[in-house]
């Protein structure tokens, strides 16, 4: 019987492994590969803020899991995990239910190999007033829903300009990690669009952006010298930026900081720090305090035969004090690597441990600027910015792109994209 592989979370290293498995064992018969997700598309998750300002359309750039699977070899299951039985190898998938009626009843998949690959959410660390008052981008849904408030703040502030009102459009966003300075360059370069389509009166000067971190410098993940970069290119661009103060309580329509100075927010974002979903901390795997699961050098879950962790929800240690850094490259070298294993495995021959290269970071800053530096070793980088960056920062994408169909097609894609963006509006606004 062939041997069952599932593996739970469809983002970057999840669909880029149940992908390569499919091609090189589903399609063949050696292995029966199952890919589980509670959504039916995948949209890389480095994207969602562009499509939160409206310079992405998300149903241009999401997958269809279940086509992908017809494609490469896998099967596509809907699906919540609930549970994990180690002793009968199997999982359990919560029911699916909506508008109160039950579509699906709870299921049981058994399994040889269970990949957990369900990524990371932000962590608001428990602060006060934050899931009531502030926007995540975690997910398509939570954009999409950002994006809609936003295309309504931008008809009420344009309006009540063109009436003669001395209004702004006042926007905080905590967090002064990628997620936080990509999203407010990219807001600033929407409203810079607006006067093409009618709404002339909410311009760049009557938005006010205020980014704050709690920390001394933005991206820390970058040398401080591109750190202060990004710092300058904000405030060239009119977003305010807030370091060492961090964000105490949100409340509506202001958020509060720590030495008591408020902050208004029209809208309000909260992209500050990230956390495993809290459900691993209940399948009975070692986790640790951001529940991650502790895996060993193998990406096997420690004392649990046949689990394996990748990606954001997986804690794999770099030394005593450092594990690797929740990031895109992270999940895709992860994936490559229990994708070689598994199949070595299959042949009979043992795993080879994980070791992680550290490409670099890239920020883009919108249409504006992009920054980064690419690691060539542990002792040597290289710092870029401009267009060199952005060209770059672009790559990362495509590289995902070409783990997932190849390179022709991903070459196809890029054309699609390139007459997209000849024909459609530059701004997303419906």
């Amino acid at each position: 019987m062939a041997e069952k592989i599932v593996v739970v979370g469809g983002g970057a290293g999840g669909l880029e492994l149940a992908t390569q498995l499919g091609k090189q064992l589903g399609r063949s018969g050696k292995a029966e590969v199952l890919l589980v997700d509670r959504n039916s598309t995948h949209v890389w998750k480095p994207l969602l803020h562009e499509v939160a300002s409206g310079a992405l359309d998300s149903r241009l750039a999401e997958l269809d899991y279940r086509g992908q699977g017809a494609r490469s070899g896998f099967r596509f299951i809907v699906g919540t995990i609930a549970s994990v039985d180690k002793e009968s190898k199997t999982i359990t998938l919560a029911a699916i239910e909506e508008e109160g009626e039950e579509v699906l009843a709870p299921r049981t998949l058994k399994y040889d190999k269970l990949i957990l690959s369900v990524g990371s959410v932000t962590a608001d660390f428990g602060t006060p007033g934050v899931s009531e008052h502030c926007y995540f981008l975690d997910s398509t849904a939570q954009a999409d829903a950002f994006h809609h408030h936003l295309l309504n703040e931008f008809l009420r502030v344009n309006q009540a300009l063109e009436d003669g009102h001395d209004v702004t459009l006042d926007v905080a966003i905590v967090g002064g990690g990628a997620t936080g300075v990509e999203l407010a360059a990219e807001l600033v370069h929407s409203v810079s669009l607006l006067s093409i389509y009618g709404l002339g009166h909410l311009t760049r000067e009557r938005l006010n952006i205020t980014l704050v971190e709690a920390g001394k410098r933005l991206l820390p993940a970058l040398p401080e010298r591109l750190s202060q970069s990004v710092h300058k290119k904000l405030n060239k661009l009119g977003i305010k930026v807030v370091l060492g103060n961090p964000a105490k309580e949100a409340q509506k329509g202001q958020l509060l900081l720590n030495d008591g100075e408020t902050i208004k927010g029209d809208l309000m974002v909260w992209a500050a720090g990230v956390r495993a979903p809290d459900f691993l901390s209940k399948l009975g795997l070692p986790t640790r305090k951001n529940n991650q699961v502790e895996v060993d050098k193998f990406l096997q879950a420690k004392g649990a035969d046949s689990i394996y962790a990748i990606g954001d929800c997986a804690a794999c240690a770099l030394d005593d004090e450092r594990f690797v850094p929740p990031r895109a490259q992270s999940a895709h070298q992860m994936a490559e690597c229990l994708n070689t294993n598994i199949r070595r495995m299959q042949k009979g021959k043992a795993p080879k441990p994980f070791k992680y290269k550290d490409r670099g970071s890239l920020v883009s800053l919108s249409r504006f600027s992009a920054v980064g530096n690419l690691m060539q070793s542990k002792s040597l980088s290289m710092s870029i910015e401009g267009t060199l960056a952005r060209y770059a920062y672009a790559s990362l994408y495509r590289m995902h792109q070409r783990a997932l169909h190849g390179w022709w097609k991903m070459l196809l894609i890029i054309a699609v994209d390139k007459l997209n963006h000849a024909v459609k509006p530059r701004l997303k606004l419906h």
